[in-house]
């Protein structure tokens, strides 16, 4: 059991749950040793990431009780060399019977004491200033791709290389006979932004008040992660006409509308590239005098260029080429183009592959367009301390991103929902919470499932698919009772992502039961007049929960209990307080509130105790 109790004061504010700081804060680090556990001299060996440790030696407080306290004061801008930012590594080291203890954490607040070096407390230091836009604190997000969302009985043009399926109701996407097997991605279903519009009354059903759209620039494939130009709206989703009256709708209904930015590589049938002439453009694959040969990386001019992931098709950029990186990040470029234009923002596809200079200067012009419009960038991993190809990001530090797809708390949440064990859950909110700055975590884009995820009911519910070829998946589906059990998981998991810090972005037909496995397969038709009704009704509830209550916009966040099978947090503002509980074990449990409360979605009230049933969930008001 721990015994050392350490906290973590700014300007008297506690801020123990927290491991990032504004560069102009003066961290005081306090601990409290008990006597009895026979710790002496206490000291703190940090590290700034790429340097050499440096050992800081406490300030004895004096005694409080049977311990004794001891502090450590830190001046993060003399910690970072007077410089904007940094990112520091420590632990904690005392004596005990000539011998060293040092602490170890999994999680950034919780540790132990180990008989050796282990994993460090993270210390992020962003720039002073840095905030994120209020007016996404309390989103809910709906992610659509565009392709399979919703026709609209408006005619739109078919291109000659593209085949327009009419199995709208039953169709299987084409699929390639194994992962990664060239596939031409030209069938097309009929989804269009003309069919967004006709469905914005079902979206605001749901309480969404952001969309999230896949590519919508024109490009050969359905998926349009292939951009063939930027500057032009695909004219099979309805072209730039569909696109504005998309925007002027959603601005009437208070919704926003994020893009999708794909700039880390085009396609190679595009108007820079021009790989097969169809474009005006004399391309860079077409000439060595074309005035885009210096946006790409020839090895070998024409045949042998560099690409992403290796797919000859998707030719990657190289934004040290000036015209290229002022295309996109320069003044009247891409980016601050469709924001001036009327979009919430960006989510940047494969940031990671985004250079430093390059998401410096998006982040500048976007937000000199607009300074409430968002950034996020799709990373993986913990961003704080992200290493891509070799280079530590500094995604978080105030000059980049705004926030991120939160993919590893989606991990927590899916392992505690299957296993029935929240600790990963835990630990993994905690972390997040504890090394990302605050005004990144009231805005981080929480998600079960995306168009490159397996969808999230069969994840819960489905066989597993290793070692399936891809004609086995397309004709998998779950039984009834499979279902059923699916369902009953999606609740708790979704009930989680509504209510936890940041917001949810939901994949367009998750809330209507769609199963599929791996792409292809997750990007199946929406199926209207066909949804699993209970689900939808769920997801209105979750959506209305959100609406009514502005604690979920930017209020402060406490696990309460993470005890096997249970697992429940608080959020609170002022005098607001919601308490989100869930059990996943075979059991009923009572949760002890220790208030009264109010369930939001029942309306059942209480007092003190709560019973949970096995694999339910509760979102309670205390009164």
């Amino acid at each position: 059991m721990q015994q050392i109790a350490i906290t973590k004061t700014v300007n008297g504010k506690d801020c123990s749950a927290s491991g990032a700081f504004c560069i102009s804060d003066t961290l005081k680090i306090t601990m409290s040793i008990p006597r009895s556990m026979e710790l002496v001299d206490p000291s703190m060996v940090i590290c700034r990431d790429g340097q050499r440790d440096k050992t800081l030696l406490p300030f004895y407080e004096g005694q409080k009780g049977d311990a004794d306290i001891f502090t450590f004061t830190l001046d993060l801008e003399k910690m970072c060399d007077y410089e904007c930012d940094g990112l520091f590594y420590y632990d904690l080291r005392f004596a005990q019977n000539h011998k060293t203890l040092y602490t170890s954490s999994i999680n950034n607040v919780d540790f132990n004491l180990c008989d050796r070096p282990s994993r460090r407390f993270l210390l992020l230091v962003y720039e002073d200033g840095f905030t994120t836009p209020k007016n996404y604190y309390g989103t809910t997000m709906y992610h659509i791709f565009v392709d399979r969302f919703a026709k609209s009985e408006k005619k739109l043009p078919v291109r000659n290389d593209a085949i327009l399926r009419e199995d709208w109701d039953t169709g299987i996407p084409e699929f390639a006979p194994y992962p990664g097997a060239p596939l031409k991605n030209n069938q097309f279903f009929g989804g269009s932004l003309w069919g967004i519009i006709e469905k914005l009354d079902y979206l605001e059903s749901l309480s969404v008040n952001c969309l999230y759209l896949s590519p919508v620039f024109k490009a050969y494939s359905n998926h349009k992660y292939d951009t063939g130009d930027y500057t032009k709206i695909d004219e099979m989703f309805g072209g730039r006409e569909a696109f504005d009256k998309l925007l002027a709708e959603c601005k009437k209904r208070g919704i926003k509308v994020i893009l999708d930015g794909v700039f880390n590589h085009t396609g190679d049938d595009s108007l820079y590239f021009n790989r097969y002439g169809k474009y005006p453009s004399l391309g860079a694959y077409q000439s060595e005098k074309s005035p885009y040969k210096e946006w790409y990386h020839f090895l070998r001019f024409p045949s042998k260029y560099e690409c992403w992931w290796g797919i000859d098709i998707l030719p990657r950029l190289n934004h040290s080429s000036k015209p290229c990186k002022n295309f996109f990040v320069g003044e009247g470029g891409i980016c601050e183009k469709y924001v001036k234009e009327g979009t919430g923002g960006w989510r940047l596809d494969v940031a990671d592959e985004l250079s430093d200079t390059f998401l410096d200067g998006l982040r500048k012009v976007v937000k000199n367009a607009d300074k409430d419009a968002l950034i996020i960038g799709e990373v993986w991993e913990n961003a704080a301390e992200k290493v891509a190809y070799g280079t530590r990001r500094r995604y978080l530090r105030g000059k980049q991103l705004d926030s991120v797809m939160n993919y590893p708390t989606k991990n927590g949440i899916i392992d505690y929902v299957k296993s029935g064990n929240c600790n990963m859950l835990y630990n993994t909110v905690t972390e997040i919470y504890s090394t990302y700055p605050r005004a990144v975590c009231d805005c981080l884009m929480n998600l079960l499932g995306t168009h490159d995820t397996e969808r999230i009911l069969t994840v819960l519910g489905g066989r597993n698919s290793e070692g399936l070829s891809n004609a086995e998946l397309s004709e998998i589906r779950m039984s009834e009772d499979e279902k059923k059990h699916a369902v009953s998981m999606l609740k708790i998991a979704s009930a989680i992502q509504y209510t936890l810090y940041g917001f949810p972005s939901v994949f367009y037909g998750d809330e209507a039961g769609i199963e599929g496995y791996r792409d292809p397969f997750c990007r199946m038709p929406y199926p209207w007049g066909r949804e699993c009704k209970e689900l939808v009704e769920h997801y209105k509830a979750l959506g209305k929960i959100r609406k009514e209550h502005s604690v979920y916009a930017g209020g402060d966040f406490k696990v309460t209990a993470h005890d096997g099978g249970l697992f429940a947090f608080v959020r609170e503002s002022g005098k607001e307080k919601m308490l989100t509980v869930t059990n996943r074990a075979s059991f009923e449990i009572k949760y002890n509130v220790g208030a009264k409360w109010r369930d939001v979605i029942s309306g059942e009230v209480g007092e003190d105790t709560v019973s949970l049933p096995s694999n339910t969930f509760r979102v309670l008001e205390i009164l």
